[in-house]
């Protein structure tokens, strides 16, 4: 396993930041084709709270940026640093194509920039995306970020996720496949309803199993976070109604330090703690501390 952080640094002999984005999209579970509402913990910005959607392209990283150097500021540790366009909220290949296109080439043409870093879900990966993509990544690094949260069809099914296994199996496959020189990310959840230790272990497995297919067996990521609950979606009426309860602390470490022993040497850990939007979050309390949270996970990896 290698820390996000050193991952970049030995690609490109920096520190590198990423800078969230909007772009023009939305998902296939909140306009009606597969469902309504979106995800149950996915909140009315489809996870993009911190962005300001009415801006530009070009606007968003700019501001996204100088927010970035006022918190990283004195960090890097070198005057050397470059800046990753992060696609955030919502399923960034979801979308007017052309549109979408200019927007990713708009957000390559700034200043700093290392490449793309898109988020989007295992069923939004259509060809001219690939095609594109596959154009772009020749040139520049290209990320792409899948969603899966969990490898559990039925707690898929709870979460209102309206895409399978199945569909993740076959994006990773057409990306290694088309997209060679990508990196490819995966996003896990660990504490949604009804899932106990072994559903998130097992959630970890699979993704190893299935990143790994290929005998070549180059780096992927994975990004692990704890189920919050923010005010105004679907899981804030569950938890309210006590249908389940949210991770404690010592719960989450336990499960994260058990998942961290199961990542292979080809893995890259992207995320390891949630970043709940302090306005709108409701639980767990101790999620909301994320200096403190930090400072406690990272003692993790000492003992790995």
């Amino acid at each position: 396993m290698i820390l996000l952080s050193d991952f970049y640094k030995n690609l490109f002999g920096c520190k590198v930041y990423k800078v969230s984005l909007c772009a023009s999209c939305s998902c296939p579970n909140r306009d009606g084709t597969k469902g309504s509402g979106g995800c149950i913990f996915c909140s009315q910005e489809g996870s993009g709270d911190f962005i300001a959607k009415s801006k530009s392209i070009s606007e968003q990283f700019i501001n996204g940026k100088s927010l970035v150097e006022k918190k990283a500021k004195g960090r890097s540790g070198s005057n050397r640093v470059l800046y990753l366009p992060y696609f955030q909220s919502f399923s960034s290949t979801y979308g007017d194509f052309e549109i979408l296109k200019s927007e990713f080439l708009e957000a390559l043409s700034m200043d700093g920039v290392a490449g793309l870093a898109i988020a989007t879900r295992p069923d939004c990966l259509g060809e001219r995306f690939i095609d594109f993509f596959s154009e772009i990544s020749e040139k520049y690094f290209l990320q792409i970020e899948l969603g899966l949260q969990t490898s559990n069809e039925k707690t898929g099914n709870v979460i209102n996720r309206c895409y399978t296994d199945m569909d993740y199996e076959n994006a990773i496959a057409l990306l290694q496949n088309r997209l060679p020189s990508a990196h490819i990310v995966t996003h896990l959840i660990f504490g949604l309803p009804n899932e106990n230790i072994e559903d998130m272990i097992d959630s970890v497995r699979f993704v190893c199993k299935v990143n790994n297919r290929k005998s070549d067996k180059k780096f992927f990521g994975i990004k692990i976070t704890n189920l919050y609950v923010l005010k105004d979606t679907a899981l804030e009426k569950l938890f309210l109604e006590k249908h389940f309860e949210c991770l404690t602390q010592d719960e989450y470490f336990y499960a994260l330090q058990k998942a961290l022993k199961l990542l292979p040497e080809n893995a890259v850990l992207h995320r390891f703690t949630g970043d709940p939007p302090k306005k709108i979050a409701l639980a767990p309390e101790w999620a909301l501390n994320k200096r403190k949270v930090l400072n406690e996970a990272k003692k993790l990896f000492i003992k790995q």
